[in-house]
């Protein structure tokens, strides 16, 4: 009897440790770890007080609206705790709304960022590999040896979607007012075949297509719309109930309350076109709150593991003025003992920066609404928030600004 008690005592252990391996490695296999699954208090997270705002980015942001015309929401963030956030001048200023914190801006090209994240997630998932060709995806693709990998570099050496499109609208006199889709732009592609800007992978040429096509493959591979992907893996998992995928091939008028001005002026409102019906280069439409919550989900593990993460902040371009690169979606920053990640946004009036001080925990969102390059003119405000400056031109040589 105590040897059969001992015989089962033993299976049962053998058990329990297989058990416990398969869950490990079903968990790997999944990507982020469980244990990083408790939803983000974001009620802590957000709290802020005006009245123990930093004085010192006040008085910069004060400033900067006063003498440069910015006109948008901020935030400022240190070892998570939000330290500075305010809302400047209007939302649309036909109407005269004012803006407020809680309301949605149109990311333009930060949305990269989360594209980038939703394609890297689909790695770690193993739904694709960072080689797999997009012909694998769209055999149609009228280009040869253009990689995943070289999609989220900007390493293509496509044409520019927009441009292409674009002209192609306005020689057939189509309607501008419906938005096409990631679909119907891929389309286009293969009925057309736009000679590309070079060979793929000669060098970097940051391009608006390369993301466009990210975005196809995620609804090609998920076999759900951008949208419904993004919220349920991004933007549900990262706490980050603000924030949606709007399309003008979905909607008829994007349901926002901000408008952009363009051409630094307010009488220029963009409404918005075909052109904001593709998705993964832009579509996102976020607040200055959910985007501290990204970064917090993300340093958290809730989205990525950190070896995943690590491999999209390298340097994946020659430097450009010895500090400046691009890796996987993300814009870098390097100098000795320094790392910060950011991505700037500029489109249809809309013209934002958001950084990732990695080694200081700092974090800074400026989302603008009135395109006037006030946000080149940030060394104050890096300076009162304890970070490097991040402008190409305060090193050597002139800073590249039309890349957004």
């Amino acid at each position: 009897m105590r040897l059969v008690y001992k015989s089962v005592l033993s299976f049962t252990a053998i058990l329990l440790i297989l058990t416990s391996c398969s869950s490990k490695n079903k968990n790997k296999n999944q990507g982020t770890d469980p244990a990083n699954s408790k939803p983000l208090d974001t009620t802590a997270l957000l709290a802020y007080n005006p009245k123990n705002a930093d004085k010192k980015i006040d008085e910069v942001m004060k400033e900067l609206h006063r003498t440069r015309g910015f006109n948008g929401n901020v935030l400022v963030a240190k070892k998570g705790k939000i330290v500075y956030e305010n809302a400047i001048g209007w939302a649309d200023y036909l109407h005269r709304d004012s803006l407020k914190l809680s309301y949605q801006f149109e990311l333009a090209s930060v949305t990269k960022t989360m594209t980038s994240t939703a394609i890297l997630m689909l790695m770690e998932r193993g739904k694709l590999t960072l080689d797999d060709n997009v012909k694998k995806f769209f055999p149609d693709f009228p280009y040869d040896g253009i990689t995943i990998r070289l999609l989220l570099t900007h390493r293509s050496g496509m044409m520019n979607y927009v441009y292409f499109i674009d002209d192609i609208y306005r020689s057939q006199h189509l309607n501008q007012r419906k938005g096409l889709t990631n679909a119907d732009a891929m389309k286009m592609i293969a009925e057309y075949k736009p000679r590309p800007f070079n060979v793929p992978n000669k060098r970097f040429l940051y391009n608006n297509s390369n993301f466009m096509v990210l975005g196809a493959i995620i609804e090609k591979v998920s076999g759900m719309s951008y949208a419904d992907f993004m919220k349920q893996n991004v933007f549900i998992p990262a706490s980050m109930m603000h924030t949606n995928v709007y399309s003008k091939a979905v909607y008829d008028k994007i349901p926002v309350h901000v408008v952009g001005h363009d051409r630094g002026q307010w009488r220029y409102s963009v409404a918005q076109n075909f052109l904001d019906g593709p998705v993964g280069d832009k579509g996102v439409y976020s607040t200055v709150g959910d985007l501290f919550l990204f970064d917090r989900a993300l340093r958290a593990g809730r989205l990525l593991k950190q070896a995943t993460l690590d491999s999209a902040y390298v340097p994946r371009n020659p430097m450009l003025h010895g500090h400046f690169s691009y890796g996987y979606g993300w814009r870098t920053f390097t100098a000795p003992g320094q790392q910060v990640i950011y991505h700037t946004g500029w489109w249809h009036g809309f013209r934002h920066i958001y950084l990732r001080d990695m080694k200081n925990d700092i974090t800074i969102v400026l989302l603008s609404n009135l395109a006037n390059g006030s946000l080149l003119k940030l060394d104050d405000l890096f300076k009162a928030a304890g970070m490097p400056i991040v402008r190409k031109s305060a090193y050597n040589g002139n800073g590249d600004t039309s890349d957004d």
